[in-house]
């Protein structure tokens, strides 16, 4: 059984600064990884978004670097068939399915606004393809907003924190954006995934050699 840790006496604050340290060697999210090389704009975001939706980080950045160097604005994807995007980003997985909404979503974003994907999450959410995950991902990294991402493994590691008591990552998100102190709101997605892969995993996490246990009560 894997140990929880006392909510009332945990500190959001140290644990994230210990998982800052633990991760710092270890591979980022492939959105943030991306954004660090270069594809910043608010519609490589959610095109890198959406590849990734079901597909791990290690396929989702070398598909999306691919895709960007066929395409890398609304217009120019816009041109391009909807089979063209899905031979580009498979082995993403629906990736037949994916390459019609970002087809769709390149047009709409050329014939609404101008080419211009703006920050603004009604926007984002009115995509078929859309959640609130990749919504908040987008604001976040993309446009700086203070935004949740919240996937399976925040939502995992969280409530095997004690952190949060919760059945869905949307119940997460939820208690999160109550909770939260907002200056971890971006970062929390950066800091737990790469945590969650490698250190705090689904199966058999590392409890023994996890640096939290120094600074939280667990039961």
């Amino acid at each position: 059984m894997n140990p929880k840790m006392s909510e009332a006496s945990f500190d959001i604050d140290a644990a994230l600064a210990c998982v800052r340290e633990v991760v710092q060697n270890l591979p980022k999210p492939a959105l943030f990884a991306l954004f660090d090389e270069g594809y910043t704009t608010p519609f490589e975001q959610l095109v890198a978004c959406m590849i990734s939706v079901r597909t791990r980080d290690e396929a989702t950045e070398p598909i999306a670097r691919r895709f960007f160097r066929q395409a890398r604005t609304p217009a120019a994807v816009s041109r391009m068939s909807p089979d063209e995007i899905a031979r580009l980003i498979y082995p993403s997985t629906f990736h037949q399915t994916k390459a019609k909404d970002i087809h769709e979503i390149a047009r709409r974003i050329v014939d609404e606004f101008g080419g211009i994907l703006p920050c603004d999450e009604a926007v984002l959410r009115s995509f078929k393809g859309v959640g609130p995950k990749c919504a908040n991902l987008v604001l976040g990294i993309a446009c700086g907003q203070p935004r949740i991402g919240v996937d399976t493994h925040v939502h995992r590691i969280l409530n095997r924190w004690g952190y949060v008591h919760t059945r869905t990552p949307e119940q997460t998100l939820a208690v999160l954006e109550a909770k939260l102190p907002k200056k971890y709101w971006i970062e929390i997605n950066r800091l737990l995934v790469p945590y969650g892969k490698f250190v705090c995993t689904p199966r058999s996490p590392r409890c023994d050699e996890c640096m939290l246990r120094a600074i939280q009560h667990l039961e």
